[in-house]
């Protein structure tokens, strides 16, 4: 196996050959760090490698292995985390001048549960600044490695990109409207945001906490059940925890994979149709008849109007995100990127009255999806209505019309925020120019194993995932 099978391998696979004796975890370090010193100048994916420290954690992640074997899958896997995470004597910077001098002094829950997994960290990754919708100022753009002249996604870009083009075998992202699944859509990933209050944000740096979600960003739904039994679970520390039962759904018999007869599972015909390009439409129908193949029940129902999901989330993010940045606002304006300030700015407006209006709002979407969702385990939606946009778009055309790009992005993921469902997005194909296309399956709130389920069967008989993107192009400039 090259160095480069290595850097796409999947959890599973490397874990059985470090387990076995045949692979090192210095050595799988090694690699990923090669790889990073190659193409990280052109994919500008992490803000920091801490090559010394990856490599002295996978030393000693082989020295116990070697003595008393591996403490769990994850043990000498390489990982990064978007750098809204603290991560004990590293900068958190959310892709900032403002923070960066910040250094954390602990760990973030999730960083402690990956570290008691034995996962190694390789670094911190780019991001839009403070995980809004526009690009870091300070350390330049994401490229993606599909296509440098579209987008890769955000806010969580840089752990899509170092996911896609083998920068490491798995990423934290976060998630407010839609940041870990638009760059695992746009990327060709895996990724999925959980039910609000599974995964503990304790330690990470808020863009609205009352819609803000972290998790795994991976190559397959297996390697993000992996990453999901280490994460989920109750943290006293974090108001937003919750302490439900969890469910794993990393060790499904190949019988509950292959068979969905059991399960019942929506499409609605009223998810944003006129929006949503028809390549992308075309790629979810032919998911839908791979679903449908596997034996799963697919109904047609009608969903609540969400036409005003993002303006929702929208109000409540501006408040909230102003209301978090205020001292730095008034004492260190000059430090933040220009459209970063202007946004934050625009939520200086935003009045006590329109929170509260715009908090009803939230739970009165959040009842009515659940409603038309009852008696379903899961919704198949897009990923996002249309194929990664070029960079710097304003609008596209879909259905022969124009259609702004910002909603064409938010608003197939954004409403699923406001209801704290667990999500997981898969790509299902390429558009006719050689870009991902996506579908999210929705589930139920805490039935991240539905969906998680759903997706093992969908990969089991797609290779959609296992598509690489042709990074050397991106290297040569083209």
């Amino acid at each position: 196996m090259t160095d480069q099978d290595l850097c796409f391998s999947t959890i599973t696979e490397l874990s059985t050959r470090i387990a076995s004796r045949d692979l090192s975890p210095v050595e799988l370090t090694a690699a990923f760090l090669d790889r990073i010193e190659q193409l990280e100048p052109q994919l500008n994916a992490y803000i920091e490698v801490c090559a010394e420290r990856a490599l002295a954690e996978a030393r000693a992640a082989e020295r116990e292995i070697m003595n008393s074997g591996p403490r769990s899958l994850l043990h000498g896997i390489p990982v990064a985390v978007k750098d809204i995470v603290d991560v004990g004597e590293l900068p958190t910077t959310c892709g900032s001048a403002l923070l960066a001098n910040n250094i954390a002094d602990s760990h973030a829950t999730v960083i402690q549960r990956l570290a008691s997994s034995g996962a190694i960290l390789l670094g911190k990754l780019n991001m839009n600044e403070f995980a809004t919708l526009v690009p870091s100022e300070y350390f330049g753009p994401t490229i993606n490695p599909w296509s440098a002249a579209h987008s890769p996604g955000g806010s969580s870009s840089g752990s899509g990109v170092a996911v896609a083009a083998g920068l490491c075998v798995a990423a934290l992202g976060t998630d407010t409207g839609g940041s870990i699944r638009i760059p695992s859509t746009f990327c060709g990933i895996t990724g999925l945001k959980a039910t609000f209050g599974r995964i503990s944000v304790n330690g990470v740096v808020p863009l609205a906490w009352s819609l803000d979600h972290i998790g795994p960003m991976t190559r397959t739904a297996h390697d993000a059940s992996l990453l999901l039994d280490s994460l989920a679970g109750y943290d006293p520390v974090d108001l937003a925890s919750k302490n439900f039962p969890f469910r794993s759904a990393s060790n499904l018999s190949s019988s509950t994979i292959d068979d969905l007869s059991d399960l019942k599972i929506a499409v609605a015909t009223n998810f944003f149709a006129e929006m949503t390009d028809p390549e992308v439409q075309a790629a979810m129908n032919q998911a839908l008849d791979v679903l449908r193949g596997r034996g799963a029940q697919l109904e047609r129902i009608e969903l609540p109007d969400l036409s005003q999901a993002w303006q929702i989330a929208d109000a409540i993010i501006q408040a909230e995100a102003t209301t978090w940045h205020a001292q730095h606002l008034a004492r260190r304006a000059e430090k933040y990127g220009e459209k970063v300030y202007k946004y934050l700015q625009r939520g200086q407006a935003i009045t006590a009255q329109d929170y509260v209006n715009a908090r009803g709002a939230k739970a009165q979407l959040k009842r009515d999806v659940l409603n038309a969702l009852d008696g379903y385990h899961a919704l198949i939606t897009p990923g996002s209505l249309i194929p990664a946009p070029p960079l710097e778009a304003r609008a596209v055309i879909v259905n022969h019309c124009e259609l702004s790009v910002l909603p064409a992005i938010v608003s197939a993921t954004c409403p699923f925020n406001l209801t704290g469902q667990p999500v997981l997005s898969i790509p299902c194909g390429l558009s006719r120019t050689g870009l991902p296309l996506g579908i999210q399956i929705v589930a139920q709130p805490w039935q991240e194993h539905c969906a998680l389920r759903i997706g093992q069967s969908f990969q089991s008989v797609t290779s959609w995932h296992l598509s690489r993107p042709a990074i050397r192009n991106i290297a040569n400039g083209m």
